[in-house]
């Protein structure tokens, strides 16, 4: 099966601007995304966001209560670009291919901010707190990925598998972050490994929640108490 994704070429060096008309969430978003591509995440504050979207400290307040809430805006509006995206001819493929596709659409939507998300990830490296709100924004994310693969996300299935994808996905922006490659071509290989390991260990969750302890034991108890009198 061929897969049909066109790859995008190499990122620019920072986020673009907003474009005309572009609400003050929008500006807002642009100015916290441009900043993070040139310091640390820790290192922004809202005088800086208010002074690159042009907007007053009371805007930005009356937006967002924080710069991480700025964040999680922009992982939502990424979400939707995907989700927005054409995937009907992915339709009759295996789970895994569907997923693939999904995840080089996010990839290749991400390309803008390819270095905001080099400096987000030493970032988390360096704190803890930081590293675990990232991962409850990308579980949340990556739920939203496996439903557009059709793949079930729902109940505590769905939320181990968004977590397992959300381990595997950020594994593969460590390769991406540096893949120079205007097809991407290490980004393609990391990411099908990635799906790899991810489909084999999905395989042993399937069977896991297949398995039920609690069954067996009742069948012993029943044989048990079957042969009780033949033992007699």
């Amino acid at each position: 099966m061929a897969r049909k994704t066109q790859r995008s070429k190499a990122a620019p060096k920072s986020a673009p601007t907003s474009p005309p008309g572009a609400t003050a969430r929008d500006k807002i978003i642009a100015a916290f995304m441009a900043l993070l591509a040139e310091q640390r995440f820790e290192q922004i504050g809202f005088g800086d966001i208010a002074a690159r979207a042009g907007l007053s400290l009371a805007a930005c307040r009356g937006e967002f209560g924080s710069t991480l809430a700025i964040f999680a805006a922009h992982m939502k509006d990424l979400d939707r670009k995907v989700l927005a995206g054409s995937g009907s001819d992915m339709a009759e493929e295996p789970p895994r291919e569907r997923l693939f596709d999904v995840l080089m659409r996010r990839i290749e939507a991400m390309a803008p901010q390819r270095e905001a998300v080099r400096s987000l990830m030493k970032s988390a490296q360096c704190n803890p707190a930081l590293a675990f709100a990232l991962n409850g924004l990308a579980v949340r994310s990556q739920t939203w990925m496996l439903t557009a693969a059709d793949i079930d996300a729902a109940g505590p299935r769905g939320m181990i598998r968004a977590q397992g994808l959300a381990m595997l996905f950020a594994s593969v922006l460590r390769t991406w972050v540096d893949d120079e490659d205007e097809g991407l071509a290490r980004t393609l290989a990391a990411l099908d490994r990635a799906l790899a390991r991810g489909q084999r260990w999905s395989g042993m969750l399937d069977d896991l929640c297949r398995f039920n302890p609690a069954r067996c034991v009742r069948r012993r108890r029943y044989r048990t108490e079957d042969e009780e009198p033949a033992a007699a």
